[in-house]
């Protein structure tokens, strides 16, 4: 029995050695293979930034690469780099899924994220790119649609593909005016500089945005960036519709660059405790602040409703701004919430609407946070506010 049990232990010893070498081995084999493509990955990064096209090449002979990579040649980069999140092999060929990390230099104050899915192949023992493209729900990048031409403003940077120089330089001009329009208005604690991206066209935006262009036809800008980002978060980007700009009047394209560079401005201190009414409508009133434009000159639509009798019972829902809804009430949206902006203004002081914007994004959660501060800032009360906001519409449009 005793040289059984021995027997017994040898063989269960042995069989347990067997399977940590078993398992070891196959564990250093996957993350040799990682560590292979992600030499590869770091070496196909360097050669971006060193601007070196044969060692790009190197890196893998994916379709569209060599275009790509002229695509490139104007984008002033600080950093680019990919991190390999998952790799999933099969012979001499892989899938993988990489974070493609990038900074604009003098812009970028940490990296922006790009979810990339990759396919590899391996040839003479080396694995190579074969193809890069965005992750399944991902936004494609500016150069993936085109060589991207590059306008530098005093506070800005244009980025454009498809677009002439001088059309760049339009832009950059409005936003240079734009980012003072801005600071004088919410104060100088931002980056007090814009990047802009000019698309081609409306499905050129819809691709950067990572949505159907049915959302954003008719829509002139918009803003990407998380909402209460922490200040190393990336600058935000200003995109483009060209279609619906292009048809703008001179007045009315400076009026959507000050906009859009407000909700730069003001996103660390707006969070999922603002409401659409306060963010949209404070960056329309900085837009249209000093124009000496009319309450009825800036929401016609809101003024035919009150006109005809139908005064909003309460300050525009968050549903109200959806892009793909009736547009009559998307404008009453933007146009109430501008005029609860101007109300508080007026009533309050410029001063003390900075103060109200911040202390409601603050809050971080939206219960409680435009009651709070209304108590808090302004001394009054949702119900209050709302009837002061419905005699003030009566009034300034009736």
């Amino acid at each position: 029995m005793a040289g059984r049990r021995r027997a017994s232990r040898a063989g269960l010893s042995l069989v347990l050695l067997l399977a940590v070498l078993v398992g070891c081995g196959g564990r250093a084999s996957s993350d040799t293979v990682t560590t292979e493509v992600q030499r590869v990955l770091d070496k196909r990064a360097t050669a971006v930034l060193d601007r070196d096209e044969s060692a790009y090449r190197a890196t893998g002979p994916a379709a569209g690469t060599d275009a790509e990579f002229g695509n490139l040649r104007e984008l002033p980069l600080a950093s680019w780099s990919y991190h390999l999140t998952s790799l999933h092999r099969s012979g001499d060929r892989a899938t993988a899924d990489a974070e493609l990390r990038y900074r604009i230099k003098g812009y970028d104050a940490a990296p922006v994220t790009a979810a990339r899915a990759l396919r590899l192949t391996r040839s003479a023992g080396t694995w190579h790119v074969a193809s890069d493209e965005p992750a399944e729900k991902a936004s494609e990048q500016l150069w993936e649609q085109g060589a991207v031409t590059a306008v530098r403003g005093e506070h800005s940077l244009v980025l454009g593909v498809g677009q002439t120089g001088e059309r760049l330089r339009a832009f950059a001009d409005l936003a240079d005016r734009a980012v003072p329009a801005v600071s004088e208005a919410w104060g100088t604690d931002w980056s007090g500089h814009l990047v802009v991206l000019v698309p081609k066209s409306l499905e050129g935006m819809a691709g950067l945005l990572g949505a159907p262009a049915s959302g954003y036809r008719g829509i002139a800008a918009v803003t990407t960036g998380e909402a209460g980002g922490s200040a190393r978060a990336p600058a935000d980007r200003i995109i483009v519709n060209p279609d619906a700009y292009g048809v703008l009047g001179d007045f009315g394209k400076q009026v959507v660059l000050t906009h859009e560079a407000t909700h730069v401005a003001t996103r660390n201190h707006t969070s999922a405790g603002t409401p659409l009414w306060l963010s949209e409508g404070y960056a329309d009133w900085v837009g249209y602040r000093g124009s000496g434009r009319t309450a009825a000159q800036v929401a016609p639509e809101l003024e035919r409703a009150v006109v005809d009798g139908h005064v909003p019972a309460a300050l525009p829902d968050d549903k109200d701004f959806g892009f793909s809804g009736d547009a009559a009430r998307l404008a009453r949206a933007y146009e109430g919430g501008w005029m609860a902006c101007r109300l508080i203004a007026d009533r309050w002081g410029e001063v003390r609407l900075n103060d109200f914007y911040r202390a409601v994004g603050d809050h971080q959660k939206r219960a409680g946070a435009v009651e709070g501060a209304l108590r808090d800032v302004l001394h009054t009360t949702p119900e209050k506010f709302t009837a002061q906001w419905r005699d003030y519409l009566r009034a300034q449009l009736g």
